[in-house]
C-alpha cells in the first residue's frame, strides 16, 4: 500500500502479486454483482460498492492496472471539497 499527493488529489495505491485480471474482463470488474467466481461463491458486490462511494459520492476516481505477479488498483480522491449545490 503507498499513498501521495496527485496534484489536487489523494492517491492511494493498493497492490497484490496475483495471477492479475485478466484483459477481457477488467472492463466489467466495477459493474454490480460481476464476479469470475462459480454460482453461490461470490457476491460480486466489493468493487461495484467501492466505485460508487468513490466516484459517485466522492467526486474521486478508481484505476487499475493488471498484468500476472503485478495488479494496482488507484484510488484518487479530490483534496477539496465542492461546493454542494441545491
Amino acid at each position: 500500500m503507498r499513498t501521495a499527493r496527485d496534484s489536487d488529489r489523494l492517491a492511494v495505491e493498493v497492490a497484490d502479486t496475483g495471477p492479475g485480471i485478466p484483459p477481457a474482463v477488467r472492463p466489467r470488474i466495477f459493474e454490480p454483482f460481476f464476479t469470475t467466481k462459480p454460482v453461490g461463491e461470490g457476491t460480486g458486490l466489493g468493487l461495484d460498492i467501492s466505485y460508487r462511494i468513490v466516484v459517485r459520492k466522492h467526486h474521486g476516481d478508481i484505476r487499475v492496472d493488471s498484468v500476472p505477479g503485478a495488479t494496482v488498483f488507484r484510488v484518487l480522491l479530490p483534496l477539496t471539497v465542492e461546493p454542494v449545490t441545491t
